[in-house]
């Protein structure tokens, strides 16, 4: 079985994530390629995005929210997405069990005596006149029925129980608005199936060949990482005669798509600035082919990060129009040179009026 070494694997994921070349794809078939982009931070999104597509114009994909082309909700580990509406209106039922067990694995205690199946019926009758309300609001209310339950566990359970979207301006380009729910079926106009029968697994396996398209190869711990899914083993099993098989330098076997790109090892990687939360690096289990183990907390810790030659070597921060560059390591003065033009481009990118300020540390964290 060949072996597919860090190098490999990491300029691969470079080419699905399109991090390796901007693509000219739109700003909607981008998003469907990658899987959604993780969003709790609104506008991180529109960095995430900036970073991959030439000319990427962010009031575009304010639009596409606007018009109910994408939209933001709970699903892959049980974090806020950004994804197509074809995606959330596919995937969501697949993703109940994970999103109900997730909640109560924090708040067990808080929802003990409550019927799920009751909560779910009172959430529902709540959320049908189509107002939007906040997760706070959703739990008072549900608090009169349940006065022994935390309000907040309340709340989350219910948006677990119920597919529900955020509403805009919540994502719009340069909004600070709040979270405020509704029902993903009335803001869509169309029903949500429920889950597949027990034996069969439809979504799953369209799942795993959307993931393979955009982080493949990987191991199937990666694809249970990046979705939060279980029994997905037994689906890639069942899939078996269409995929492909390699290893990595770990030991691990990797399955992938046959036709995917993976590029010659020795391709050159540019500067690219990453969001916080990005799921180039949070899409894996085993992240070394794009971050170091040393540094492997800093992605689940919200930092923003740059890859230098493919990997992550800084971190980056804004304030007051100005981009902060924080090297993890030392940086070769070409390497500094290509930091500080992306990080100009990104201060314009981010600035009211076009400034391209930039500062990069002298020496690593």
């Amino acid at each position: 079985m060949t072996v597919l070494d860090t190098r490999a694997l990491n300029r691969a994921t470079l080419a699905r994530q399109l991090l390796l070349d901007r693509s000219d794809l739109p700003a909607l078939d981008a998003v469907a390629h990658l899987g959604g982009l993780q969003a709790q931070e609104p506008q991180e999104p529109f960095v995430g995005l900036w970073s991959r597509l030439r000319a990427f114009d962010p009031t575009v994909l304010s639009t596409l929210l606007i018009e109910r082309h994408v939209v933001r909700t709970h699903l892959m580990r049980r974090t806020v997405h950004l994804v197509v509406a074809d995606d959330a209106v596919a995937w969501r039922p697949r993703h109940d069990a994970m999103l109900r067990q997730r909640v109560l694995g924090v708040y067990r205690a808080e929802l003990d005596g409550v019927d799920l199946d009751e909560l779910a019926a009172a959430a529902r009758a709540l959320v049908a006149d189509g107002e939007p309300r906040s997760m706070p609001e959703i739990g008072r209310a549900l608090g009169e029925r349940w006065p022994t339950a935390g309000m907040r566990a309340l709340g989350e359970m219910a948006i677990a129980l119920l597919p529900m979207t955020q509403l805009p301006p919540r994502g719009v380009w340069r909004s600070k608005a709040g979270a405020r729910h509704v029902l993903l079926s009335a803001w869509l106009g169309r029903e949500i199936a429920p889950p597949a029968a027990e034996g069969t697994d439809p979504v799953g396996q369209l799942l795993v060949r959307r993931y393979l398209a955009a982080f493949g190869p990987a191991a199937t711990a990666d694809l249970r990482a990046w979705c939060g899914l279980a029994g997905l083993p037994a689906t890639v099993a069942a899939m078996r005669d269409e995929l492909v098989t390699f290893r990595d330098d770990r030991g691990r076997k990797l399955i992938d798509l046959p036709d995917a790109p993976r590029p010659d090892p020795e391709t050159p990687a540019p500067v690219r600035f990453l969001p916080a939360f990005d799921n180039a690096i949070l899409g894996y289990d085993d992240r070394s082919r794009i971050i170091d183990d040393a540094h492997r907390g800093l992605s689940v810790a919200g930092e923003r990060v740059v890859l230098v030659d493919g990997r992550v070597a800084a971190t980056w921060t804004v304030d007051s129009g100005t981009v902060t560059v924080s090297p993890l390591r030392g940086l070769s003065r070409a390497d500094r040179v290509a930091v500080t033009e992306q990080g100009q481009a990104l201060a314009s990118f981010l600035s009211d009026d076009g400034s391209d300020r930039v500062r990069v540390g002298s020496s690593p964290r």
